[in-house]
């Protein structure tokens, strides 16, 4: 065969090569081509912002918990949605409760009076409201004030805005020693009520209303001293 006719038959066979055989590119090369190509803005321009990944990823590991733990309970989703009902009930209830403790006066200074203040009249009323409506542990309240300030506006205690209930009690107790023992009762029962977390009862409340009422008409008792003289 002549070199020409090798030539030749050689170039057909590229040519031909050419039509047949796909173009098979190195695999280097073409994933670096394929990640220039990815890296276009036009690929890029619907996908989520930062924030909406971190957030998708959030709630994918929300889903994956929800389901781990869906596997594990018994009755499966089922029993899963009522856990969670008991759960947030529980929730609701003791938040329901520190609401209620919140209410409640929980300073242990043992103050007996609040900054605005009332007249022994008035406190007296709003006692009655209260045990009108059986909230004994306020009447109690109410009327325990009603006491110290009725004693006050007869000039047997001297006014004392800082003063506890059982710093009034002894106080009165001495002007009016027949009634000391009640009066130091009265003042228990409206520091277990105030800052003992405990709940008045309408028993105590009868004690305290009589021995407001009784007080109102008590005499203090005047003490006199004698002299000796040489």
């Amino acid at each position: 065969m002549t070199a020409e006719g090798g030539t030749g038959a050689l170039g057909r066979l590229i040519a031909s090569s050419g039509d047949d055989i796909p173009v098979r590119t190195p695999r280097v090369p073409a994933r670096e081509a394929a990640e220039r190509e990815l890296t276009d803005p036009r690929y890029h321009q619907h996908d989520p912002n930062p924030f909406q990944r971190v957030l998708n990823w959030f709630w994918e590991r929300v889903d994956d918990l929800f389901s781990t733990a869906a596997g594990a309970t018994p009755g499966g989703w089922i029993g899963l949605i009522a856990i969670l009902a008991v759960v947030v009930l529980l929730i609701v209830a003791l938040r329901l409760r520190l609401g209620a403790a919140r209410r409640t006066p929980t300073t242990t200074s043992g103050a007996l009076f609040a900054d605005t203040p009332l007249t022994a009249t008035q406190h007296r009323a709003a006692a009655e409201a209260h045990a009108a409506a059986g909230h004994w542990s306020q009447a109690i309240q109410d009327r325990m004030r009603a006491i110290v300030l009725s004693l006050e506006e007869r000039a047997l205690l001297t006014p004392g805005p800082g003063r506890t209930a059982d710093e009034a009690a002894a106080e009165a107790g001495r002007a009016l020693p027949s009634h000391a023992e009640r009066l130091r009762a009265a003042a228990r029962a409206f520091d277990d009520v105030t800052y003992g977390g405990r709940t008045g009862t309408e028993r105590e409340y009868a004690q305290v209303s009589a021995l407001d009422t009784e007080l109102q008409r008590a005499k203090p008792h005047l003490a006199t001293s004698t002299r000796s003289r040489g």
